[in-house]
């Protein structure tokens, strides 16, 4: 096992300085391999020395500009830092150097969903959830795209999935209950939605509101 590995192997155990050793020994040992600076960025990222770990990334970019992982790692770091912009242009450059897992695509739906852009989301998500089908968050986020770019049909689909796989996710029916309260205008399955998400979480505002309107609809005169 070289020092990379034992370097990723003390990380996910949680023995931080440990792997910055090994990270750091694979460094003085190999300075042009772009994979420990990764790895060590990696390492700074999860203590919260973003500055640092940025260097460290770019550096590895340097040394190879085809190191996917480098932009795959710079983009989450900028990402956490609201940076959706800078996120969405480093996820791209992941993905145009060869990274194809569903992290990176899901990760670059969320960039373009923060940047107000569903419709470019989408296709990202959908691939994300075409990787790992098991992925329910992803594919929440993706039936919330579709609801925005009013695909009401597409997006009451996903979402039933999303319940069907997670019968405790609350923000799912409220997002049911919009879609049948406005699209098909199905006020009983509506409320039974809003029920559900208020039953799973007492105090989802949004739910509870969902809730009031239709009780105004059903007795205007109240």
């Amino acid at each position: 096992m070289d020092k990379n590995q034992q370097g990723i192997q003390a990380l996910q155990e949680g023995k931080m300085e440990e792997a910055v050793k090994y990270f750091s020994e694979a460094i003085e040992e190999n300075p042009t391999d772009p994979v420990a600076y990764i790895n060590f960025g990696n390492v700074l990222t999860t203590v919260s020395e973003l500055e640092k770990a940025q260097k460290f990334f770019e550096r590895a970019i340097s040394l190879d500009s085809n190191a996917g992982a480098a932009y795959y790692s710079l983009g989450n770091l900028l990402y956490n830092q609201d940076d959706f912009d800078g996120a969405k242009n480093h996820y791209e450059q992941a993905i145009q150097k060869g990274v194809e897992n569903e992290d990176v695509f899901f990760m670059l739906g969320m960039s373009l969903i923060n940047l107000e852009q569903p419709k470019f989301a989408l296709p990202y998500l959908q691939r994300s959830i075409e990787l790992n089908p098991e992925d329910n968050e992803a594919r929440f986020q993706f039936g919330l795209c579709l609801a925005k770019i009013e695909s009401y049909e597409e997006a009451i689909k996903e979402l039933s999935i999303v319940v069907e796989k997670d019968p405790k996710h609350a923000d799912a029916y409220y997002n049911l209950g919009v879609a049948y309260a406005g699209y098909k205008e199905d006020i009983e399955k509506a409320n039974k939605c809003f029920d559900r998400a208020l039953e799973i979480q007492p105090d989802h505002m949004l739910a509870g509101y969902g809730k009031k309107m239709i009780e105004k609809l059903n007795n205007p005169e109240e």
